[in-house]
């Protein structure tokens, strides 16, 4: 019987590993699936068509516990649907024979994350600024969701590099870490309430609603699951850069109104050895120098590094939690 338990933990660990490196191969060379098959897509159309009837025409005067509640409830009608075509899709692949599993389960996986496209992107906008400012604005505006248009070339450029570092949470790292924790089921909930929070999670007004309690819910949500995610990805990056002091990186990280993105770009500021700056709202590294053309492929690469740590750091993790368990 014992036998039996460390051969099926066993076939676990390696149905995870095949499905994850699988993933990460998908993305390294074929890239992103069809909008019309993409599972996030799926997603952002949900919460569009939800949002459309959360949002408040007018600014609240005091606590909007009716908002507050409707936007609760649309998350979690969503966040259901999202878990229970995860568990399916992953009850299926442990039906079927260990490889079929893993490609099943590494195909699913995929959409889920996005390293190759984040990093070209991020490349882009440098390669565009080279070419003109609005060039560079105009790729920026493809990550970004605030206004570019009164951008320097020096903000266009801080801009894509903080990008990168709090997406390398958002899109890489934080997918992985609940696959590795609760299988599929965990990275697709974490990719909902991600990307939930990138469309209802504002304080003021987009799209002329405010969502000051309608999408409080999904920023929260959002900020647990990415507490330890954000945080593990600020470890990477130190470390790929060859270190960095813990209690430093605190302090910057701090500096942002986010509990959770200014961690991954202060690691990256810091790293680096420049400043990165959103006006009126928060510097970090303030003692950095001002970030050069160069310093956009530095981070892409630096990035890469901690994606690679990651990795490694995944499949131990899947075995040593496959193994201890038998």
């Amino acid at each position: 019987m014992v036998e039996q338990l460390r051969l099926m933990h066993g076939e676990y660990a390696m149905v995870a590993l095949g499905a994850l490196l699988l993933a990460l191969a998908v993305d390294r060379w074929l890239g992103e699936p069809p909008a019309r098959w993409h599972p996030v897509v799926w997603m952002g159309r949900y919460l569009g068509w939800a949002g459309q009837r959360l949002g408040v025409d007018a600014p609240p005067s005091s606590p909007d516990l009716r908002a507050f509640g409707l936007g609760a409830l649309a998350w979690w009608a969503g966040a259901a649907i999202v878990l229970i075509v995860a568990f399916r899709l992953q009850a299926l692949a442990w039906q079927l024979p260990a490889v079929a599993a893993a490609a099943l389960l590494g195909l699913a996986l995929k959409p889920l994350l996005a390293w190759a496209l984040l990093r070209d992107e991020v490349l882009a906008v440098e390669g565009a600024l080279a070419q003109s400012l609005d060039a560079g604005r105009a790729q920026l505006a493809r990550l970004v969701s605030r206004d570019v248009s009164r951008l320097s070339a020096l903000e266009v450029r801080e801009s894509a590099i903080e990008s990168l570092a709090e997406n390398l949470n958002d899109s890489v790292v934080a997918p992985i870490f609940w696959f590795v924790l609760l299988g599929l089921p965990g990275a697709a909930l974490y990719r909902f309430a991600n990307t939930a929070d990138a469309m209802w999670g504002y304080r003021g007004v987009r799209n002329g609603q405010h969502w000051e309690w309608a999408g409080k819910w999904a920023a929260r949500a959002d900020d647990l699951l990415s507490w330890i995610p954000a945080r593990l990805t600020a470890l990477l990056l130190a470390v790929a850069a060859g270190g960095s002091r813990w209690n430093t990186l605190r302090q910057e990280a701090r500096r942002t109104p986010s509990p959770n993105s200014g961690w991954p770009m202060a690691a990256m500021a810091l790293a680096l050895g420049v400043s990165l700056r959103k006006p009126g709202v928060y510097t970090l590294h303030a003692a950095g120098r001002p970030a050069q053309a160069a310093d956009t492929p530095g981070a892409a690469s630096l990035a890469s590094k901690a994606v690679l740590a990651l990795i490694i750091g995944a499949c131990a993790a899947i075995t040593l939690i496959a193994y201890r368990s038998a």
